[in-house]
């Protein structure tokens, strides 16, 4: 995973600069360096437990539920971006605002609380599976975290499918229709993910369950910050074009 990300990192460095010097400061901007800086945190954090000789069980729980904490941090500012978009797909409807101001920290108190409370149960170990390599390991069943990330994904997937369906036959411009496809696509990423996860928690080992577990935040932190660099770029056309249509006009 680590390799994928710095060969995503690297394709998507020029773009990323573009945006980051171009692009006034905003919240979203802000959380967009804030989503690759814990991207990289958990990535470094996992490469470090997995790989790095240890035979404190005391540091082991420590370094475990530090990574723990990225994942969440990770996962919560994937989904923030998505909850944004899904607002602005709703006009700032009342309804869908309240809905998410309710449900979202519902949502992460939940997960968080869950996981804490499978890591606090769980047994830590400092070896690994793999022969002549060492690293930090808990039994931690994340079962009903994943299941509650689920549930929220399908909620936030229905109000897109809805806002689609209602304007479907509404003109809208190309930024509406990259918009309702990328939190479509996410979503669903978001799904599949989240139901292979279940089932992984329930009848896989947990180091093979931890392999699906960092592959889907890390897999959505991408997405997240791909589709939002795309995002901007479609924005930046769509201003240019209109300037240069405002300067032919004028020049007419």
């Amino acid at each position: 995973m680590a390799t994928f990300w710095v060969y995503d990192y690297a394709c998507s460095l020029e773009e990323e600069w573009t945006f980051l010097l171009q692009s006034r400061w905003t919240k979203v901007k802000g959380l967009y360096i804030a989503t690759r800086f814990f991207l990289f945190l958990l990535l470094i954090g996992h490469l470090y437990v997995n790989f790095i000789p240890n035979g404190n069980p005391d540091k082991c729980k420590i370094l475990v539920n530090v990574c723990s904490v990225f994942n969440q941090l990770s996962a919560s500012c994937s989904e923030c971006f998505f909850m944004l978009r899904t607002y602005a797909l709703w006009k700032h409807n009342r309804f869908v605002h309240v809905a998410i101001l309710v449900f979202f920290p519902v949502a992460i108190i939940a997960c968080i609380g869950t996981s804490l409370a499978s890591t606090i149960s769980a047994s830590y170990i400092t070896s690994s599976a793999i022969p002549g390599i060492t690293g930090c390991y808990n039994s931690d069943n994340l079962f009903v975290p994943f299941l509650l990330f689920f549930i929220f994904e399908l909620g936030l997937m229905s109000l897109t499918l809805v806002h689609a369906i209602q304007s479907w036959r509404m003109g809208s411009g190309r930024l509406h229709a990259v918009l309702v496809k990328n939190n479509i696509f996410y979503y669903a990423c978001g799904l599949l993910l989240s139901a292979v996860n279940v089932l992984a928690s329930q009848y896989l080992h947990y180091q093979y369950h931890a392999i699906f577990q960092d592959f889907q935040f890390i897999v959505l932190a991408i997405l997240a910050l791909r589709m939002h660099l795309h995002l901007w770029q479609i924005d930046q056309q769509t201003r240019n074009m209109d300037t240069l249509l405002c300067m032919s006009v004028s020049n007419m």
